[in-house]
């Protein structure tokens, strides 16, 4: 069984908290993200959006039914919010996505009420199942069904929430713009610019340009998004 808290020394490095106040920090309960890539709505709650200075209060927003995550209303204080999620309040119609920014801090983005809806979701994984049926795995833990393919692992589609169906595609190809989601240069956008198939059991690396900068990173931290999802 999961434990319910964890030492604040050993928590994330970046998450927003005061360590050596508290010997506990609240754990994330097991869900749509791992532990090094989300916060508990404890967390986000008290530290990120300071509406709340004790878990007591927290609660007491959950059950109010006011604090919806990707469509779905969250009631609990250990449910897990990773990059990409959307959150809103509903009492105070507030509406925000999280990133993690170039300094490796958590970060909330005002969005307004038709970006709510949808979800950037990067592709890690595909399968077929019995009739032809394409199975795409989602980085959140979501699986959609496609009836045509096309898709590849890396690109990122674009769901409707309320529809639960793509209504975008991207694919991870030059000129598309990049989110980095973990590495050295976590939290920069920029464009690929050249994609490296490395041999053996090294990872495959892309090129990015970010202004005048030019830098290579892991494929795999590659997040295809909108031009404007950042403005």
């Amino acid at each position: 069984m999961t434990k319910r808290h964890l030492f604040s020394l050993n928590a994330p490095a970046n998450w927003p908290i005061e360590r050596k106040k508290n010997i506990w920090i609240t754990r994330p309960n097991p869900g749509p993200h791992p532990l090094d890539r989300c916060l508990p709505i404890n967390i986000l709650l008290k530290h990120l959006l300071k509406y709340a200075r004790t878990a007591r209060e927290v609660r007491t927003i959950l059950n109010s039914g006011d604090i919806i995550i990707d469509n779905k209303v969250r009631k609990d204080y250990r449910f897990p919010v990773g990059i990409m999620d959307s959150i809103s309040i509903k009492k105070i119609d507030e509406n925000f996505r999280l990133f993690i920014n170039e300094n490796n801090n958590y970060q909330l983005n005002k969005i307004n009420k038709d970006e709510i809806k949808l979800k950037p979701c990067k592709i890690i994984n595909k399968r077929i199942l019995k009739k032809g049926k394409i199975q795409l795995n989602l980085y959140d833990g979501k699986n959609i069904l496609v009836d045509k393919d096309g898709y590849k692992v890396g690109d990122t589609v674009i769901i409707d929430l309320e529809k639960k169906q793509i209504v975008n595609h991207l694919k991870l190809v030059k000129g598309a713009t990049i989110y980095l989601t973990a590495g050295k240069y976590i939290g920069y956008i920029g464009k690929l610019n050249n994609s490296y198939t490395e041999k053996g059991m090294q990872q495959n690396k892309i090129e990015i340009i970010k202004g005048k900068e030019k830098f290579v990173t892991l494929k795999d931290y590659a997040f295809v998004v909108p031009e404007d999802l950042f403005k």
